[in-house]
This record gives structure tokens, C-alpha cells and sequence, in this order.
């Protein structure tokens, strides 16, 4: 078979490259030439279970990824089924499963089967729960086992951590807050136990033949990304950046399409530097951030920290953006933190396509301000990101006004309200 990426190379135009220019409203040759050039990706698992394939690139429209997932500690699958449910109705571009634990075959099957949006995983969760989370017993094979396994079922996206090297652990160890990522904590730790090179690199080039198979796009996972401002954009990071520069090239050689992981937490003077690094390194690979938190000291509201730099750094170049809840860095997201997330990240996404002065990206705005001249309140509802809630904190302060007349708001109320006053300029014109 052929992936994307070798179509869009030989001058085709994919059934998945059609769906994706109608939603982006641009002509699929400029989708199939950016794909071409490594510049953009679908993913799109050949098993055709994701009805939504999306483009994700920089002359695109930004993306949302959510992630979902049960822990060790709490929730079920029932509850993740309905926070995928959430986050796609929500707006999300694409779901992560990140369940750990026992179940989590089971939990990703019923995602697939469950959710048309493209669904990405991390391998490394599953190889290390196969083992009863024995670092002792993870081998090769059972990580070649489990990225075939998932590549089967329909995985369209995996965060593979194959940058992270032995030479790279006393550089992280020595950090503030050492290793933040999951998959990297576990990778170094086996490294260390049995005195290896990381596997996912030592065999990076049978994960691409699974990957081609399949047309599995590969993320490049950053594990050494900083957990704290303190570590942001240190030797450790850059070091596995320079290795995932080699691993673009590697995966675009084989006709495997690739993105790169970046960081979560950076101060928000250094977001630019660090996107454009990776545009550099990376050759433009698309690039897929979490985040970046920009200060530490808001858990609860790392949803709005986070956003703030989501903004930057995809006005900078950042193609997709993995959302992060009210939850981050306390507890496991519930539905409404799911959904709180993937809104919020919506904005952020939106904000930074405007600013980028992508075609039509401003056009909802300017119909929302017509609707707000007008007193349309019903169209306000349709165009906003999240109208059920307008309309939920509109009704409210409606019902408790002293003047419940629809010409106004009660945040002025009817003499004091500009709006009312520019009609009225307007009409004397």
C-alpha cells in the first residue's frame, strides 16, 4: 500500500486530502503539496475508521487534540467514552488515549469504534502494562508487539519517544524537576536498568515498516520536555531535539508521515525561539504542543496559563495544540474539565488564525459583531465557540433584570448601553 504521504509525492489527491480541503475551505492541491513536502500530515490509519481526517500544518487551521484516559486510581471506561463524547462535541480535532493500567486494549478498542475523530496513542503505556509494570521485563519485542497490535485496530497517530537517548538522562536528572514526561520517565529508567540504548531507536527502523503498513502517523514524543519554567529550553531538551531533526528525515525516507512533540512549560519570551527552533530542526515538520504552560504557580487554572501561551506559540508555528484542563497537574480530568479544555483551547487555536491572517479565519467575527449590533442574540448563541453557555448566562441575567427587553445586556443596562447609543448616532447620519 501507499501512505499520504508517498500519494501526495506521486501528484495524487486522496479521498482523505478532499474531506480535509472542504473543511479548511482550500483547494486539496494545497493540502496534497504541503503533505508532499513534509509540511503537513492526515493521519489516517488505512482501516478508514475516522470519518474527520483533518490536515494539521502550519498554513492550516490550528488543531485541537484532547486527551482522555483512565488512570490506575480512578474512573472507567464508561466515564472516557463519554469524555471522548464531550470533546468531540466540544470541537476537538483528534483524541488521545492514555489510559494506563490493565485495560487499556480494551479502552482503546472502544474508542475506535466509538468515535470518528483520528485517535492517537502512546505505545510505551501499554508495552509497560503488558509487563505487570516490570521494567525489568520490557523488551523489544513486546514494544514492537504492542505498536503492530494498535497499528492493526486502527490507531491513527502514536507518540513514539525514539529521541530520547542514554546520553541524554544525566542531563535531565539534574533539572529542578527532572523528567515530566511519562513515556520518558519510563524509557530512561529502563535504560538505566539495563545499560541500552532506547529501543524505539535502536529498532526505528522496523516501527516504520509497521507504521508505512498502516499509514500510522508517527509523533515524535519529547521526553525530556521541561516539567517547570526552571527547565524550559535547557541542554536536555535541545539534545533530543537534534535527535528527532534525524528521525524527521528517517520517517519522511521511508514515505511514513511524521509530526514533533514540544514542550508544556515555557517561559512566554522564549515560546517564539522555541518554535522556531524546531522549524529548523525539523525541516517544518508539523509541529504538536502541550501548551506551553507559561507560569507554574496557577494549578486550576492551567487551562487559562496554558492558553496564553497556546496562542504564541501557535501564531509562531505550532500546527496542533494538545489542550490542558483545570486538572492539569491535580487529578484526572472529568467530563466538564474535558470540555472546559478542549473550549478553551478552541480560542487559543482561533485566536493565533486570526492573527496569522489565515483566509476567512476572522470572517465568524465580523458576523458576530453584526449579530451584536443588531441585537441578534439568537445568532450571537449560533456563531459563538461555547453558545450554550452564552445563552445559559444571558438568560439568567435576563430573568433576574429589572428590564428583561432584548436591546440590551444588563453589564450597562438600557441608557448607559453603547450599542443603543451608536444605533442611534448611526440612524442620525
Amino acid at each position: 500500500m501507499t501512505t499520504q504521504l508517498e500519494e501526495a509525492r506521486s501528484g495524487s489527491i486522496t479521498p482523505a486530502m478532499e474531506t480535509a480541503a472542504g473543511t479548511e475551505s482550500v483547494a486539496a492541491e494545497k493540502i496534497r503539496d504541503a503533505i508532499a513536502l513534509g509540511h503537513a500530515v492526515i493521519p489516517a490509519n488505512v482501516s478508514g475508521h475516522s470519518s474527520r481526517p483533518r490536515v494539521v500544518g502550519r498554513a492550516f487551521l490550528t488543531k485541537v487534540n484532547a486527551n482522555i484516559g483512565f488512570s490506575p486510581d480512578m474512573s472507567s471506561g464508561e466515564t472516557e467514552l463519554a469524555k471522548a463524547e464531550a470533546a468531540a462535541a466540544a470541537g476537538a480535532d483528534f483524541i488521545m488515549d492514555l489510559s494506563v493500567g490493565p485495560d487499556v486494549t480494551a479502552m482503546r478498542r472502544a474508542i475506535l469504534e466509538a468515535c470518528g475523530l483520528p485517535v492517537g496513542t502512546v505505545p510505551i503505556y501499554e508495552g509497560f502494562a503488558r509487563t505487570g509494570n516490570d521494567i525489568d521485563k520490557l523488551d523489544e519485542e513486546t514494544l514492537l508487539t504492542v505498536i503492530r497490535d494498535q497499528a492493526r485496530e486502527g490507531v491513527d497517530f502514536m507518540t513514539l519517544h525514539a529521541g530520547i537517548l542514554r546520553e541524554h538522562v544525566p542531563l535531565a536528572i539534574k533539572r529542578l524537576l527532572g523528567i515530566a514526561s511519562r513515556g520518558g520517565s519510563i524509557l530512561a529508567e529502563w535504560m538505566e536498568r539495563h545499560d541500552r540504548e532506547n529501543p524505539l531507536y535502536s529498532l526505528w527502523d522496523e516501527v516504520l515498516d509497521i507504521c508505512h503498513e498502516h499509514d500510522v502517523t508517527v509523533s515524535l514524543g519529547d521526553g525530556l520536555r521541561p516539567g517547570c519554567l526552571a527547565d524550559a529550553s535547557d541542554e536536555a531538551q535541545f539534545a533530543e531535539l537534534e535527535v528527532l531533526g534525524t528521525l524527521v528525515k528517517r520517517c519522511r525516507a521511508r514515505g511514513v508521515q511524521v509530526m514533533v512533540e514540544g514542550p508544556g512549560h515555557i517561559p512566554f519570551d522564549q515560546i517564539e525561539d522555541n518554535m522556531l527552533r524546531e522549524r529548523r530542526i525539523c525541516d517544518d515538520a508539523p509541529f504538536y504542543v502541550l501548551g506551553p504552560v507559561v507560569t507554574d504557580i496557577a494549578p486550576g487554572y492551567d487551562h487559562i496559563t496554558s492558553c496564553i501561551g497556546a496562542t504564541a506559540a501557535a501564531y509562531h508555528g505550532a500546527s496542533l495544540l494538545c489542550y490542558v484542563t483545570p486538572a492539569e497537574h491535580l487529578a484526572l480530568p472529568s467530563v466538564e474539565d474535558v470540555r472546559t479544555g478542549v473550549i478553551a483551547y478552541r480560542i487559543a487555536a482561533h485566536a493565533a488564525d486570526i492573527a496569522k491572517g489565515l483566509p476567512g479565519a476572522r470572517n465568524v467575527d465580523d458576523e458576530m459583531a453584526k449579530a451584536r449590533i443588531g441585537f441578534d442574540w439568537e445568532r450571537q448563541f449560533a456563531l459563538a465557540l461555547d453558545g450554550e453557555t452564552a445563552r445559559a448566562r444571558f438568560e439568567q441575567s435576563r430573568a433576574a433584570s429589572k428590564d428583561g427587553s432584548p436591546d440590551h445586556c444588563s453589564m450597562c443596562g438600557k441608557d448607559f448601553c453603547a450599542v443603543r447609543a451608536t444605533q442611534r448616532l448611526k440612524g442620525s447620519a
